[in-house]
């Protein structure tokens, strides 16, 4: 199991093995730039069908089956296949994940694309941007019931700042998963942070490194650079 609270108005997730993911859940706003996005590209679809299609009695009832097929299964395939992004949510730069920060399976896709339904009620998905509006996650119904956020895709971490040429130290006992990544975490912001808030920092990490200031920066370079080596 995972635990998970808002911190910051972002999600923090933490998995079994003890590995922190901050998730930024996406409003409703950029939801439904990515919807219209991916409706007209569905209606310029339709468009294209109907100019193949329509020409017979045949044609029409194929383009009829394909309406719904492409209607419901373009989102669900997208999200599945495509690292849980439609071309909408790919362009706004958000993605659907389950709420535990795994990608999402058929069964997740599946329920929160059909109970788009009951997000439509009574009209214009009134119902779906009420519940985002009061969810604390702006979660709509769907993803409510099927268990899945739309979060900002994170941009890949940068690496960590140590310098290659800091030596690598062994830390003098073992550390968590967490502890790991608070290190991690701390040089990775390190040149948003001042120098007098880093050495501050470094006093905090004395019983790690046995000194203040500086010299425990410095010491907290080299048990990162184990780390990272």
């Amino acid at each position: 199991m995972s635990s998970s609270s808002l911190v910051d108005g972002r999600l923090s997730l933490t998995t079994p093995e003890g590995v922190r993911l901050l998730l930024t859940p996406a409003g409703p706003a950029t939801r439904a730039w990515a919807w219209l996005i991916d409706f007209l590209v569905w209606l310029a679809a339709v468009w294209l069908l109907a100019l193949i299609l329509l020409g017979s009695k045949l044609g029409q009832g194929v383009y009829l089956v394909l309406l719904f097929v492409t209607y419901w299964g373009y989102p669900i395939i997208c999200e599945v296949y495509f690292g849980g992004s439609t071309l909408g949510k790919r362009i706004l730069g958000i993605e659907v994940l389950r709420a535990d920060g795994l990608p999402v399976g058929w069964r997740e896709s599946g329920l929160r694309n059909l109970l788009l339904v009951a997000d439509f009620l009574p009209a214009m998905y009134f119902a779906g941007l009420l519940s985002m509006l009061y969810d604390s996650r702006s979660r709509r119904l769907g993803d409510i019931v099927a268990g899945t956020q739309v979060v900002y895709r994170e941009k890949r971490a940068e690496r960590s700042n140590i310098d290659a040429t800091v030596a690598p130290l062994a830390p003098p006992f073992p550390l968590t998963p967490e502890q790991q990544r608070t290190l991690l975490d701390l040089f990775e912001r390190e040149r948003r942070l001042s120098p007098d808030r880093l050495e501050e920092l470094g006093t905090l990490a004395e019983p790690l490194t046995g000194h203040t200031g500086a010299a425990s920066l410095q010491r907290l370079r080299g048990i990162v650079a184990g780390l990272t080596q």
